[in-house]
């Protein structure tokens, strides 16, 4: 009976040829998480226009963006259109695509946090609409919105691996090269988990690290409330 085991001097020896993926890894994930946040907030504030339509058009592209598994749609971009797109870009728009149905969720909730003092006191001022939006309501809602955009983040980091399937060399093709190389597939993909949980805890760190910011921006001392 076969009996796996760990090369842990395979692992070693394979670090290096498996970070040579990382740009690309580190790439996609950056490229999507910002163009899914242009595209979500995009969306939160259609879906707060009076036009019923709009609304509804928003409500069906992120009912249908959030049902539909990221590989299917990364397949129905590189392999179904009539147009070739490249796999690097099929794999950017798709990415981007779903983790804007995300994201733009995730800032409808936090817009709906924000007080309702916060809108009444703006137009009080007679700030318009797209001001009020840009200066006070989106820096609080960001601030609300940090740990769900943190976990977007880890899930668009681990999401690229499905890259592989369509030959983008990041570092999860890389592992599966060398595991094809040597029959060892086990060792390699070991090694590629760590990676990218080292990767996932870099972006917990960061995400620590900015709710302590807006945490002493916005939160008053305790002597500063006496």
């Amino acid at each position: 009976m076969y009996i796996p085991k760990i090369d842990f001097q395979l692992m070693v020896d394979s670090i290096p040829f498996l970070l040579t993926g990382l740009p690309y890894t580190l790439g996609i994930s950056l490229v999507t998480f910002f163009m899914g946040n242009v595209l979500g907030i995009l969306l939160t504030v259609l879906g707060m226009l009076p036009s019923k339509l709009i609304k509804a058009a928003v409500r069906f592209y992120i009912s249908f963006l959030r049902g539909v598994p990221g590989l299917v749609l990364l397949f129905l971009l590189y392999f179904g259109l009539p147009y070739q797109l490249s796999a690097l870009t099929a794999a950017c728009i798709c990415f981007s695509l779903t983790s804007s149905a995300f994201i733009a969720e995730i800032y409808r909730g936090s817009i709906a946090g924000v007080s309702n003092g916060q809108w009444d006191a703006a137009y009080a001022l007679g700030l318009p609409f797209g001001k009020v939006m840009r200066k006070i309501i989106l820096p609080q809602a960001f601030r609300i919105s940090v740990p769900a955009l943190g976990n977007v983040a880890m899930d668009l980091l681990k999401g690229t691996s499905l890259a592989a399937m369509i030959t983008i060399p990041d570092i999860f093709q890389k592992a599966k090269i060398v595991g094809g190389r040597t029959f060892d597939y086990m060792t390699l993909y070991i090694l590629v988990a760590i990676i990218y949980w080292l990767l996932c805890v870099a972006i917990g760190w960061g995400q620590t690290r900015l709710e302590r910011h807006y945490e002493n921006r916005y939160q008053m001392k305790p002597e500063a409330r006496i």
